[in-house]
């Protein structure tokens, strides 16, 4: 499985596309693909985000499951999706 990730430009924040095309900035609101449909979606999320002047950055990237949950499959996308790793009253973590 497959999410694709960017980074919005209002704010830098990191941001997930979710159902139905819309970014969203929490992982477990991120839509997973299939390896085959990823790179299409990733395309087109791109044109979009570009076009619209939302964000940069946009990428897809590696996820597993662990205990029946989607997970990041690197640490890098780990550390993304929580936030800052030397205050964790910063960040998605925080909330």
């Amino acid at each position: 499985m497959k999410a694709i990730t960017a980074n919005r430009l209002r704010d830098g924040d990191v941001v997930f596309l979710g159902e139905g095309g819309r970014w969203v900035e929490s992982f477990a609101e991120a839509a997973l693909f299939a390896r085959s449909d990823a790179d299409a979606v990733l395309a087109a999320a791109k044109e979009k985000a570009e076009r619209e002047q939302f964000g940069v950055d946009i990428y897809a990237f590696e996820v597993t499951e662990e205990n029946g949950v989607p997970v990041p499959a690197t640490m890098r996308e780990r550390i993304r999706t929580a936030g800052p790793t030397v205050r964790t009253d910063l960040g998605k973590q925080a909330a």
